[in-house]
């Protein structure tokens, strides 16, 4: 049963991102003014992935009885794991290319048009030099693929541990998803006029998202006493792409009006986050319930097989 719940959260994770993103890459497109700021997107993956890390994943990770000191190692190991990942551009995918669907939201905006134009043109002119128009896409698609597949193993992880834990940890990778895959779409949009075989390459590389749960579903269950440090390289990679790359693309001069936004956004994650996790946990916490007052009713039948208790260990022997 827990399998098939991973499974259906990770191609929750990984293809509803996909379908979100050309849904709001469309509106963005269509409605002017009135379109969806990449930049908010991103403050609301921040704010759910820190959430996620820091209010759930590493709490989990530390009520377990191994030295704090080792953790915090394991979560040190993480950030640089990460780090070389990123560096060797298969974990930090086309996220340059993001700036292009960041473009494309705003073409229409009135306010600004200098700098979207100088942007998309220094945007077009460095994807050209790194990748050139037909390797772009798929350089893309490859690392989108092995992200997608790491998200699955770290979704599974959390699920292993708490149906809570697995729920709020997918939707902090569908939130932190959309943006990229916003740039993902743009990216391949630009190498292929073929807008539907886009969305369908990169929904086959969100896939891997349910690949990688079912891999790691079998990996923690095999290394079952192991399931902290999984833990903890899940809280270490939400904190690293939090981190290292969504809020740098907020670290920029903008005004006032704009600023608070963001921080509504990154908030508004933090919250989202939260309340996910307390229904989630109402619904735990039942059937928590159901199963301890089962306990408890097993614990006195197993209190009056003790010979000590006389007449009520010889009425159960009957």
């Amino acid at each position: 049963m827990n399998l098939i719940v991973i499974i259906a959260a990770t191609l929750v994770a990984g293809i509803g991102s996909v379908w979100l993103a050309a849904l709001l890459l469309k509106v963005g497109v269509r409605s002017g003014s009135g379109g969806v700021n990449p930049q908010h997107l991103l403050s609301l993956a921040a704010g759910a992935l820190l959430a996620t890390a820091f209010m759930h994943l590493l709490p989990e990770a530390f009520e377990s009885r191994i030295e704090p000191a080792l953790l915090f190692a394991v979560l040190l190991f993480g950030l640089v794991f990460f780090f070389l990942l990123d560096k060797a551009e298969l974990w930090h995918h086309g996220h340059e290319h993001h700036h292009g669907g960041e473009k494309s939201a705003h073409g229409h905006h009135g306010h600004d048009h200098d700098h979207d134009h100088d942007h998309g043109h220094a945007h077009a002119h460095d994807h050209a030099h790194d990748h050139g128009p037909r390797t772009g896409g798929w350089a893309v698609l490859t690392g989108d693929s092995v992200h997608c597949f790491g998200d699955g193993i770290l979704i599974a992880s959390a699920f292993t541990a708490d149906l809570r834990l697995g729920l709020v940890a997918a939707l902090a990778v569908l939130a932190h998803e959309i943006p990229h895959h916003i740039g993902d779409l743009v990216v391949l949009r630009q190498s292929s006029p073929n807008q539907r075989a886009a969305l369908v390459k990169v929904s086959l590389a969100g896939t891997m998202t349910a690949l990688g749960g079912i891999v790691g579903w079998w990996l923690v269950d095999q290394l079952h006493s192991w399931l902290p440090y999984f833990l903890v390289l899940a809280g270490s990679s939400f904190v690293y792409v939090a981190l290292a790359d969504l809020i740098p693309q907020l670290q920029k001069r903008l005004p006032a009006r704009q600023t608070a936004a963001q921080i509504l956004w990154l908030a508004a994650g933090i919250v989202l986050v939260t309340l996910v996790s307390r229904l989630a946990h109402g619904e735990h916490g039942h059937d928590h319930g159901h199963e301890g007052a089962a306990h408890g009713e097993h614990a006195h039948d197993h209190d009056h097989d003790n010979p000590g208790h006389g007449e009520s260990g010889h009425v159960h022997k009957d």
